[in-house]
């Protein structure tokens, strides 16, 4: 088996699925300017994608390792570039709702299969987590690249042009690049389920993981983890296009800093967290973001709109407020390395599919939040919001660390006796 070739492989799958699940808000605004949509309507997108995840991910993670993690990122490359063509060709509000739907369904199949991969290749805590800080840096600078390769199809002077649509055939092509190379890859998947056991067992062998108390702390932290993410992400580019009045293709543009922070903080995470207690590092992180929201949602108030506005005249608010991304970047890779490294490689898939459902419910519901705020009220008092769930997650990751180091010293003392 060829390490780096699947590593490379893995890689190009989260690089063009970090570009389509993030590329949310980046459609929500162009929906509402190209089909007219209101913004309650278009945060249901987010509902398309998310929904998905969590329902196949419930019903098929446990079952990935007798199907066959190649076969299945297979099926999610395969059923997305369908999708992409579908969108110039067929345009539509029902489209994309039809886009993000695939889009859900595939990354159910793919993020399970990632990840219990990531497994397979790496010995020990330390090398799993370094990977995993890797491999969602790599997810960050495609979440980053595609908002300027969105950016590059988007015409700001004629907000209603489909135009943009035609981004759909560059990610087409991107998918297949992926689905050709991991076909050629081989992947030796032994040991990956326990034998002897039937499809049934396997399934309440993961409702089994929710009874344990460290794992219903840590579903939690993700839930709210990825609140907070999506209703940032999501709704940043209206945020910059109708709060600090930046044309909708710049609006875009400045969002990817909010990816640029969170894919530079997550490739330089792999490196702090060898170094220093994870727990710390994220109490410091959560911190950090709340003093940012702070003291920058002020500089959006009373912004005039400019018609010759430009990068060196832009409010400044438009920098600052997306640099929450790198304080946010290691929260999700660190708490999900401590949960899986404590878990033997069997029951990886298992606890993939509890992650990648909960992570899809919180993605849901930031969104809708932040969308449904942002439209009865503002975008200030929507992302002042975040300051809620900030303080939730820093309650939640210490009783995930007392839980965590409980089960430490309950596996020490077993092997004293």
């Amino acid at each position: 088996m060829n390490n780096q070739r699947i590593l490379l492989s893995l890689f190009a799958i989260y690089f063009v699925f970090a570009i389509l699940l993030n590329s949310v808000g980046t459609v929500i605004l162009q929906v509402i300017n190209t089909y007219g949509v209101s913004k309650s309507a278009a945060s249901v997108l987010e509902g398309f994608k998310d929904i998905p995840i969590g329902i196949v991910s419930f019903l098929v993670a446990s079952q990935l390792p007798r199907f066959g993690f190649k076969r299945a990122m297979l099926m999610g490359l395969a059923i997305v570039t369908g999708a992409c063509i579908a969108m110039p060709l067929l345009p539509g509000f029902w489209t994309a709702k039809l886009l993000f739907l695939s889009v859900g369904v595939a990354f159910a199949l793919v993020k399970v299969a990632v990840y219990s991969t990531v497994g397979l290749l790496t010995r020990g805590p330390n090398e799993h987590a370094s990977m995993v800080n890797t491999l969602e840096g790599v997810f960050m600078v495609g979440v980053l690249g595609g908002y300027w390769l969105f950016s590059a199809f988007i015409d700001s002077a004629n907000p209603g042009s489909t135009a943009w649509l035609s981004v759909y055939w560059v990610l087409a092509a991107i998918c297949l690049f992926a689905f050709i190379l991991l076909s050629l890859t081989k992947m030796d998947e032994s040991g990956t389920r326990v034998e002897g056991t039937s499809p049934r067992q396997d399934f309440w062998a993961m409702i089994k993981l929710m009874a344990k108390p460290l794992v219903y702390i840590y579903v939690i932290s993700v839930f709210i983890y990825v609140l907070i993410e999506q209703g940032i992400g999501s709704w940043l580019p209206t945020f910059n296009n109708e709060i600090l009045k930046l044309p909708a293709a710049m609006s875009v543009q400045a969002a990817s800093i909010f990816a640029a922070g969170l894919a530079l903080g997550r490739l330089g995470a792999g490196a702090i967290m060898r170094r220093l207690h994870w727990y710390p590092v994220l109490n410091v992180c959560l911190l950090a973001m709340a003093l940012l929201v702070v003291l920058t949602l002020p500089l959006s108030s009373d912004v005039q709109a400019n018609p010759d506005i430009n990068w060196f005249n832009a409010p400044i608010a438009a920098f600052i407020l997306p640099l929450i991304g790198l304080f946010m970047a290691p929260i999700y890779p660190a708490i999900n390395s401590v949960m899986l490294s404590s878990l033997p490689t069997h029951q990886h898939s298992a606890m993939t599919g509890l992650l990648v459902i909960f992570s899809a419910l919180g993605g849901t519901t930031g969104s809708l939040i932040t969308g449904s705020v942002f439209e009865a009220f503002d975008g200030q008092v929507a992302f002042y919001l975040s300051l809620v769930p900030i303080s939730v997650i820093l309650v939640s990751l210490f009783f995930f660390r007392r839980a965590v180091e409980g089960r430490e010293v309950g596996a020490s003392a077993k092997l004293t006796v």
